[in-house]
């Protein structure tokens, strides 16, 4: 069992981002800007769809772990941690997720 975890990832990404290396992926993304950013995320995930719908366990997988990775960079660029996100969902998990859903929905943010 790997012992990888989203913090893990989320350490190389910062690290990566502030290297300023021009054979860094994360950092040519992170200098693109947060618009180019936001757009792979959501290619990614469509793909993540894609592949799931077909039933395609390792493109499913695969697709995953780029949908991951690109929305720990637009964390990262947004100056979320995983922790911030982990907490969110710790509170959420406190009530129903009817209850939950309902006080999202009332709010005005």
């Amino acid at each position: 069992m790997s012992t990888f975890s989203l913090n893990d990832l989320e350490a190389i990404i910062a690290n990566r981002a502030a290297s300023g290396d021009a054979e860094s992926w994360t950092a040519k993304l992170v200098g693109s800007g947060i618009e180019k950013v936001a757009e792979k995320l959501g290619e990614e995930a469509v793909e993540t769809v894609i592949a799931a719908l077909a039933r395609d366990s390792d493109g499913t997988r695969d697709e995953a772990a780029d949908l991951i990775y690109h929305l720990l960079v637009l964390l990262h660029m947004k100056g979320v941690s995983v922790e911030d996100v982990m907490g969110e969902l710790e509170r959420r998990t406190s009530q129903s997720g009817l209850a939950e859903k309902a006080a999202r929905e009332g709010s005005t943010d």
